[in-house]
């Protein structure tokens, strides 16, 4: 009895033993997949952040389809290099306009567009919050007024009470205004027909409209198809600049990518106004214009980005004053808003564009 008492003890302990042994194992197999599987989730969230963060570095600049300095730099595929270097994807998606740019530009489909002097204006009055990154030569006369052959329209107040078409907010809504203003008349006094080119063009060379506000190359394009003809161009009328421009989210997070595309862009100006013929090569394959007649077209251009000035400002705010007085925006734009410090803008401007202020 004493014998089997005191053995009693022992065996209940090494029954304990045993059962807390394999507790502890099946804890430990436990903890062990639990850890383990946290680690895989923890890696899988990390490949997906990092997977997301790849996919958005992505720049998306504006094709240009005028065939300027713009065409050029996706043609030569230096920028695509440099941004590929600081871990960023290049794409050049395509709008028929300037307005339709800044539209995807505040929904964040575009990151750095070019337009004329309207539409940033008009963008800023539906309340864009958009930056202009530099400005650009004016380039008056790759801008007319087209005219159908056929219509025995001599000047620009012969328009009276005709259709014409253009791209509402665009450079050709501008000009339309101004050429309309020099002969005392009024944008009221046509017919406005509100196309962008694509449209416009079907409906021009359809006769449905008895003249077009357009840039190249559908200027040249109906020209040499015997379409149109050009009644006036910009020569006596612009008075002011191009633009390139972002959203103020996009200037704020990639100030270096801005930095690198205004040094590519600036490159492709330059190596544009050096070699025309060149320049009017690597540009045909893209469009329905042999080498000669993209030379001549090519004339038409300064290839020049200007620093941005007070003048430059003061100027962009004439134009929201004068679209705000016809009331065709619903506010008066402070364009200012819009622009840098001379300090910021000579953080992402070129030298050799800032020394022209000098």
């Amino acid at each position: 009895m004493q014998n089997l008492q005191t053995k009693s003890p022992f065996r209940q302990h090494r029954r304990i033993t045993r059962r807390y042994i394999f507790f502890a194992l099946g804890y430990t197999l436990v903890l062990s997949t639990i850890l383990f599987g946290c680690h895989k989730l923890e890696n899988k969230t990390q490949s997906q952040v990092l997977s997301s963060n790849s996919k958005n570095k992505v720049v998306r600049i504006v094709r240009s389809k005028q065939l300027t300095a713009l065409a050029v730099l996706e043609k030569q595929g230096n920028l695509q290099k440099r941004l590929q270097s600081l871990g960023y994807k290049l794409e050049w998606p395509e709008f028929a306009a300037g307005p339709q740019q800044l539209e995807a530009l505040n929904a964040g489909n575009l990151d750095i567009a070019s337009t004329a002097e309207s539409p940033p204006i008009f963008a800023q009055a539906a309340g864009t919050p958009l930056v202009y990154l530099s400005a650009n030569s004016p380039d008056p006369k790759a801008v007319s007024l087209l005219v159908p052959l056929n219509l025995p329209i001599k000047s620009v107040r012969d328009l009276k009470g005709k259709k014409v078409a253009f791209q509402k907010a665009s450079i050709g809504h501008y000009l339309l205004v101004k050429a309309l203003e020099k002969e005392g008349l009024k944008l009221t006094d046509v017919k406005s027909v509100y196309l962008p080119p694509p449209d416009a063009n079907v409906a021009f060379s359809q006769g449905k409209v008895d003249a077009w506000f357009i840039w190249e190359p559908f200027v040249t394009r109906n020209v040499q198809k015997k379409i149109g003809r050009v009644l006036i161009d910009g020569s006596n009328l612009r008075d002011s600049n191009n633009f390139y421009s972002t959203s103020r989210q996009f200037y704020q997070e990639n100030k270096e990518v801005i930095k690198v595309f205004l040094e590519e862009l600036q490159k492709a100006q330059i190596w544009s106004k050096n070699h025309p013929k060149e320049m009017a090569q690597l540009l045909a394959p893209v469009t329905q214009l042999d080498v000669p007649t993209l030379e001549k077209m090519h004339r038409k251009y300064q290839f020049e980005l200007v620093p941005i000035t007070e003048k430059i400002i003061k100027k962009q705010q004439e134009v929201a004053d004068k679209w705000y007085s016809l009331g065709l925006i619903p506010k008066r734009v402070n364009v200012r808003d819009g622009f840098l410090t001379p300090e910021q803008y000579a953080e992402i401007t070129p030298k050799d564009i800032l020394a022209k202020n000098n």
